[in-house]
């Protein structure tokens, strides 16, 4: 009775809101939760929002410690807390973290966060009894002591310490001892952890899942410890040099719960070694070998008993045609394959392999120089439900090639054709891929608007394009993509200098844009810039070096509109110092480059840097360092600024087609 009159006094007070309940208003959040800006304006619709919108909202993302207090405040019941926009974070923040959430906080990313400490991880690891997982990759200056703290997190499951080369086998003794519920532990470039700190890991921590060694200065006295953990899955050795065929063949046994072997970059492991290392591994899935042993026949027999592998990453070997060939004999359940930089990788080879692995769904034969049309009538004959296919710098592929994608591949959701022959013809034929979602056209000579249009007609569902130095594009083909592709979020068109603000102003109604990249296009102006600012207010990254016609005219709508900007490179352009200092309004910015503007002053960019707040880097040239005074760099640097310097002269820009000669000296 009491829940009648309340519903009928609020449908009489007009605010109808109201009469929904909680769990209602808890669905309607779930299907807006991408975007913050739309957060925001739907817990401002009324009191109830507001309230119910604080009690919905898991995960937050700040942007400068200062603000924690107010919105931990704000937001009481958040589960995951990513600080990894936020340079600065001190044992006072983390206090304030570990007194406000307390149980309710399960994880916390500091992977880009400096300046805390052994107190500040230890009031979090007391007070936050129900932490799961931590990342506290990159924190270089923790020593032990930190690692002790972390240790009393008795329910850890998932730790990061990626880079924390001062921890030392005394720092992960204790964690193994406080953390046994470890199931992730990555201790990449880790150099002062040994044989002794992972052994610890492995005997302590029984239910671990996934293991990265990455770059340890481990051997062989390990690995019969971590082989023998019951429920490990993944591992990865990727440059663990100490680690040789002499020491694996020793081993009597692998690890049979194995999902994922990484060895990438581990030169003293042949066909002998990984044999050892996967013996028993039946249940094995991805196996990764980059810039590893070559591929040859012995070591594709090495892998005739992985019946379940699905994924299998090469790139960067020397292969040989029998190896290819030997893999798809032995290996017909792959799904995936990379064969990126890989030297030695010829029609006769490939075309073997993709014969007989039919289910393949990604494939990237990036840079594989060798390979001809045969190669592509072989893959798309045979490989025909394709969702992935990078061919990036394949340039004995003749056009016509391309054709055959489009007319066999239409299940394709990502292709990488940068650097190719490729002409409107294989364009037409491609733009029957209707499920594309990335496409990747730079430094492709040969295409123009009219194959362009194609994409744009009949691929809608396109949120990436790059058309980096792809000359022959102008407006006509950019407003045919901004019509037909309304979700495009990133487009590259840097160096393609017939296009005008008219492609702007066709691209600001795309209003997911978060990446725009026009450097080198000297025809746009402030004008198409200030009209992607006010319609693409999701804007993320700006690249607009060498518009010599965007000035501050651009920079105002910018600083009013793009309030979610978080990085923008403006060098070589005409933005002054009002410019500068009208960007420094924008409170998400991190990065910026500026170099060789004629209209910027030491006082001018001084005043810039200082009113941004949240910035992480700045390249500047080196003409400024003498006349930027000693203080600003300190103060900067304390608030976990990184200064860039850079002594370039101005580079006049070459011809398309001298480029992509360049291009092909530096690529052979």
């Amino acid at each position: 009775m009491k829940r009648q009159k309340t519903l009928e006094t609020n449908a009489n007070n007009g605010n109808l809101f109201d009469l929904l309940s909680e769990e209602i208003v808890f669905t309607i959040l779930d299907f807006i939760d991408t975007n913050p800006l739309d957060r925001k304006s739907f817990s401002l619709v009324c009191k109830s929002f507001y309230i119910t919108e604080s009690k919905h909202r898991k995960n937050l993302t700040p942007l400068r410690q200062e603000h924690l207090p107010r919105i931990l405040n704000r937001y009481p019941h958040v589960n995951h807390l990513d600080l990894s926009l936020c340079p600065r974070i001190n044992d006072n923040s983390l206090n304030v973290i570990s007194n406000t959430c307390k149980d309710s906080l399960n994880s916390i990313d500091l992977s880009k966060s400096r300046f805390f400490s052994y107190n500040g991880l230890m009031s979090l690891a007391l007070n936050c009894k129900n932490l799961v997982s931590i990342d506290l990759s990159n924190a270089t200056e923790l020593r032990d002591s930190a690692a002790a703290a972390v240790a009393e997190a008795k329910n850890l499951e998932r730790l990061w310490l990626g880079r924390c080369k001062l921890i030392t086998d005394m720092g992960i003794g204790c964690i193994a001892v406080g953390c046994k519920k470890l199931r992730l532990i990555s201790l990449k470039w880790c150099i002062s952890v040994s044989d002794l700190g992972v052994g610890l890991i492995a005997v302590k921590c029984k239910e671990i899942r996934s293991l990265d060694l990455s770059y340890l200065p481990i051997t062989n006295k390990c690995l019969p410890s971590i082989l023998k953990l019951q429920h490990l899955e993944d591992i990865v050795l990727e440059g663990c040099f100490g680690i040789d065929d002499d020491s694996l063949a020793a081993l009597k046994h692998g690890c049979q719960s194995m999902k994922a072997l990484d060895i990438s970059s581990c030169q003293h492991i042949s066909h002998v070694g990984l044999s050892s290392l996967i013996s028993g591994a039946g249940s094995l899935q991805q196996l990764t070998l980059a810039y590893a042993c070559p591929v040859t026949l012995a070591l594709a027999n090495s892998l005739n008993r992985l019946s379940m592998l699905q994924s299998v990453k090469l790139d960067g070997c020397a292969v040989t045609s029998a190896g290819l060939t030997a893999i798809g004999n032995w290996c017909i359940s792959l799904s995936e394959l990379s064969l990126s930089k890989c030297l030695g990788v010829t029609d006769e080879g490939l075309s073997s392999l993709v014969t007989k692995n039919k289910d393949l769904k990604k494939l990237d034969i990036t840079c594989c120089r060798k390979i001809t049309g045969v190669s592509i009538a072989y893959i798309t004959n045979s490989c025909t439900n394709l969702t992935s296919l990078r061919m990036e710098s394949c340039t004995l592929v003749p056009s016509e090639a391309f054709v055959l994608i489009g007319q066999r591949c239409q299940f394709l959701e990502e292709l990488d054709l940068t650097d190719n022959e490729i002409d409107d013809e294989g364009l037409k034929s491609i733009s029957r891929c209707s499920n594309l979602s990335s496409l990747k056209l730079g430094i492709c000579l040969n295409i123009s608007d009219e194959g362009l249009s194609h994409v744009g007609m009949k691929c809608t569902k396109l949120t990436e394009l790059d058309l980096y130095r792809s000359a022959g594009i102008s407006d006509m083909g950019i407003i045919a993509i901004s019509r037909g592709c309304p979700g495009l979020e990133m487009i590259n068109m840097s160096y393609c200098i017939d296009i005008t603000d008219r492609s702007l102003l066709s691209l600001s109604k795309c209003s997911r844009l978060n990446t725009f990249e026009s450097r080198g296009c000297p025809l746009i102006t402030s004008l198409g810039l200030a009209a992607i600012a006010v319609g693409c207010r999701q804007l993320i990254k700006l690249d607009i070096k060498k518009c010599h016609n965007i000035g501050d005219a651009a920079m105002l709508p910018l600083a009013h509109f793009s309030q979610n900007l978080r990085q923008i490179t403006v060098s070589y352009s005409s933005v002054t110092d009002l410019g500068l200092l009208a960007l420094a309004s924008i409170s998400c910015l991190q990065s910026m480059t500026v170099l060789h503007l004629k209209g910027l002053t030491p006082s001018g960019l001084a005043a810039a840097v200082l009113a941004c707040g949240g910035l992480t880097k700045v390249k500047l040239h080196l003409y400024f360092k003498s006349l930027l005074p000693q203080p600003l760099f300190e103060h900067l640097e304390a608030r976990g600024c990184v200064f860039e310097w850079r002594d370039k002269e101005f580079q006049a820009e070459l011809d398309p087609k001298c480029y992509k000669l360049q291009w092909e000296d530096i690529a052979q």
